[in-house]
């Protein structure tokens, strides 16, 4: 079984993905508006741009998505850290190439560095509210 993690984001789910986009790399396999939806005629101007679902490799086995809500259906984003995205790079530079570009006008909760655990661990708010931890065990490789 996979599992992928799928995000909500209030009116900026593209401007996120763009920028997840720019720290794994990869395309885009799904980018789809609420204007492209039957019935987008009753949606405003702006909910017509927002994001219906959007899709972004981020390794051979992981798919990261996401969509906005609709305030007009109801919706309300609700941003907490009830739920962390937990990475496993290969690597200690990969580890660090991810946690940089992440944190990137973010706040950074833990730095990386050694844990007694043995392993290389930070933690990380990235600039969208999205609550990160990036972990390399050596051990595992």
């Amino acid at each position: 079984m996979k599992v992928n993690p799928y995000l909500n984001f209030d009116g900026n789910a593209a401007e996120a993905f763009n920028f997840y986009k720019s720290v794994f790399g990869g395309d885009f396999i799904a980018n789809i508006t609420m204007g492209d939806a039957p019935d987008a005629d009753k949606l405003s101007e702006d909910e017509k741009h927002r994001t219906m679902h959007i899709s972004l490799p981020i390794s051979k086995d992981t798919i990261l998505m996401a969509s906005d809500i609709v305030p007009s259906m109801g919706h309300t984003l609700n941003k907490g850290n009830a739920v962390y995205i937990s990475l496993h790079p290969e690597s200690k530079e990969e580890a660090n190439r991810l946690f940089n570009g992440l944190s990137k006008n973010g706040n950074i909760e833990m730095p990386m560095a050694d844990q007694f655990w043995g392993d290389y661990f930070g933690s990380l708010i990235d600039k969208f509210g999205i609550h990160w931890m990036i972990n390399y065990n050596p051990k595992a490789q």
